[in-house]
């Protein structure tokens, strides 16, 4: 199982494909906050919810400095659907080898209806300006996670 990050750790930098085709490295946005969320499966319910909340909240999120990136193992043509479909309004990322998955450690044993299985470990991230962990939670719920995550940020709920 890779290794949780804590505050204050190197976020592992990253370039990957998006829904669209162009890139996205996390050392581009070096300067801004980046929200990074990491997700099971596309157009799924529950990632459906969270995706949602996200685009729902993204105009108040930017306007505090925050961009939001999504990370699946998804190929890019399902993620092209999935914001086709839900009018998803940031950058999905595609990581099918799960390399990022696992540098974050959002990948590994998890349970899933009380069996232990490998995959996605549902996880939020925010990075800083100089590219640090600032906030890191892991097994995060689908519901309601954006609303508790902008009252951890010191965000209007």
């Amino acid at each position: 199982m890779s290794d949780r990050l804590s505050p204050g750790d190197p976020a592992p930098d990253f370039t990957l494909p998006t829904d669209d085709g162009s890139q996205v490295s996390l050392a581009d946005l070096r300067g801004r906050k980046v929200i990074v969320y990491f997700y099971p499966a596309a157009m799924t319910p529950g990632c459906t919810k969270q995706a949602c909340d996200f685009t729902d909240s993204l105009a108040s999120l930017q306007a505090a400095g925050y961009e939001v990136l999504g990370v699946s193992p998804d190929k890019p043509e399902k993620l092209a659907k999935f914001r086709e479909r839900d009018a998803l309004t940031f950058p999905l990322l595609a990581d099918p080898d799960k390399d990022v998955l696992r540098a974050y450690g959002a990948f590994g044993e998890k349970k899933l209806y009380g069996k232990v299985v490998e995959g996605v470990i549902r996880s939020t991230f925010v990075v800083d300006e100089e590219g640090r962990i600032e906030v890191a939670q892991y097994n995060v719920k689908a519901t309601g996670h954006v609303a508790k995550l902008r009252k951890d940020l010191g965000l209007d709920a």
